[in-house]
């Protein structure tokens, strides 16, 4: 019966007509099945050729990834998106995730671009390794965020914020991007999480998934920061009662 389930999937996701079939539901081409045995439903897979997308004269690039690489990183990939429950994800929109390398959004390198339309997150599995787990959970929550806007209110995000603070316009407007812990927080964990309401609540978020218990220590401190933690469990939650940030 294995073997068959094997001989089936092989005929099934490899063939030609399945190739076609990805790019329909991912939009995304050059793509091959890397992995499909996770429990909560993550179909994973890697770029096999460089691929250009993209609604602005596809300004989403990525290469294909060398094979040692992507086996090193996989399973801390699958590792962390395995603690989301497949009905979370599917309330989120998050069903395939490509895996590729040199990610780049017009020409500016980044970790990951999610699109809960087409329920697809890719991930550059060359990215910063200080931060590459932090950098899954983060982008996630821009699946989230993308999904149930509504919940996460940018302007009731802004008034957590000392009155005279103010975002950039947009991420890459602003030269904002370290991705260190800030010691002295005043309601912000990274300089990053300083650029957009977006990127803060993400910033959030991954610590709250990676770090929940150096980030509960200084959020004693820092009562802004208290106030952003509480909203995020507040508004998950709403989403998916069960959540568990551990």
């Amino acid at each position: 019966m294995r073997l068959f389930l094997i001989t089936f999937l092989f005929f099934k996701f490899f063939s030609p007509v399945y190739a076609n079939t990805i790019y329909y539901l991912t939009k995304i081409p050059n793509l091959k099945v890397y992995d499909l045995t996770a429990i909560n439903g993550i179909k994973y897979l890697a770029a096999e050729k460089s691929f250009k997308v993209g609604i602005v004269k596809n300004n989403v690039q990525c290469n294909k990834p060398n094979e040692n690489d992507i086996e090193n990183k996989f399973k801390v990939i699958k590792d962390n998106l395995d603690r989301y429950e497949k009905d979370f994800l599917e309330k989120i929109n998050l069903r395939y995730v490509v895996l590729c390398e040199n990610l780049k959004v017009s020409d500016i390198k980044t970790a990951g671009v999610p699109n809960h339309k087409v329920k697809t997150l890719i991930i550059d599995i060359k990215s910063d390794p200080r931060y590459f787990e932090r950098s899954i959970h983060h982008e996630l929550f821009h699946m989230v965020d993308g999904s149930y806007d509504n919940l996460f209110s940018y302007d009731k995000w802004k008034k957590f914020n000392i009155a005279d603070f103010q975002y950039a316009e947009c991420s890459t407007c602003s030269n904002r991007s370290d991705l260190s812990l800030i010691q002295d927080s005043n309601g912000f964990i990274t300089e990053y999480s300083m650029s957009t309401a977006s990127e803060d609540m993400a910033e959030v978020f991954s610590f709250m998934m990676t770090d929940i218990d150096n980030l509960s220590i200084i959020s004693q401190e820092d009562s802004i920061l208290n106030k952003k933690i509480n909203f995020m469990i507040s508004e998950i939650r709403k989403i998916d009662n069960s959540f568990k940030f551990r």
